[in-house]
């Protein structure tokens, strides 16, 4: 089973068209405004040591490089080709950067490549922004049970999605006066549609995969553009911490 192939040629044409430096994609915000403030949540939860981190949807590896100061070993994997070569670049342009983290191209719900990486990295713990949100509907639950197989008996997984609320802002923006925001205009531009799943699908999709639901909550996800007014955009979202307690 792979990623139905509209996807997948979407994310491709989005991440080949993306500029390479860092804050120029919607939702690539600086680590302490994301990835940090989402580690410091899941923190009391990551008591087994040494494990490594899987970055699921990993992007241009912004908050890749920011996590793999802290764990033994970080993978970013993504589903296009294209955004792991923005990863590596934007390595190579950082000489600091270069090994601290590893990309991969990955569909992830690939139930054999997700196997073997699994053989490979033994129990993880797995970082997750809003990718299921941006999955078709048929692909959700799959992606759950891979995250279900990475994190074997021992992984927690950290989970961010767009809230409900999401859409209806999102939609707005879509159709200001004055258009779209200047970065969130090519996600629309491919076909990406955000904020698509239910509040009460997302946990529902990781208990059906065999996951407890540790903790939840909410907070705001903080994006790169604003509004014509100059406001910082930020969506409201909803977070869990999951795995076999």
């Amino acid at each position: 089973m792979s990623v139905t192939s509209r996807y997948k040629e979407a994310w491709e044409g989005f991440w080949r068209e993306a500029p390479e430096e860092q804050g120029a994609v919607f939702w690539d915000s600086e680590p302490a405004l994301t990835a940090g403030l989402h580690l410091a949540l899941a923190e009391p939860y990551l008591t087994a040591a040494g494990l490594p981190l899987i970055d699921l949807g990993c992007g241009n590896g912004t908050q890749t490089r920011f996590l793999a100061d802290r764990f033994p070993r970080v993978v970013g994997i993504d589903l296009s080709q294209a955004a792991v070569e923005h990863a590596e670049h934007a390595d190579a342009a950082a000489p600091e950067t270069i090994g601290r983290a590893e990309y991969r191209r990955l569909d992830a719900i690939d139930k054999a490549g997700i196997e073997a990486l699994r053989d490979e990295l033994g129990d993880a713990h797995v970082y997750m922004r809003g990718v299921l949100h941006q999955c078709e509907p048929a692909d959700r639950r799959p992606l759950a049970d891979s995250i279900a197989t990475l994190l074997g008996a021992r992984g927690r997984g950290f989970v961010v999605e767009l809230a409900e609320q999401a859409g209806p802002i999102l939609m707005g923006l879509a159709k200001s006066p004055t258009g779209p925001p200047p970065k969130l205009l090519p996600v629309f531009q491919h076909g990406i549609a955000p904020a698509e799943v239910s509040d009460a699908a997302v946990p529902d999709l990781f208990s059906a995969a065999g996951l407890d639901i540790l903790e939840s909550g909410e907070m705001p996800l903080i994006t790169t553009d604003y509004t014509a007014d100059g406001k910082r955009i930020e969506l409201p979202s909803k977070w869990l911490i999951v795995g076999r307690s």
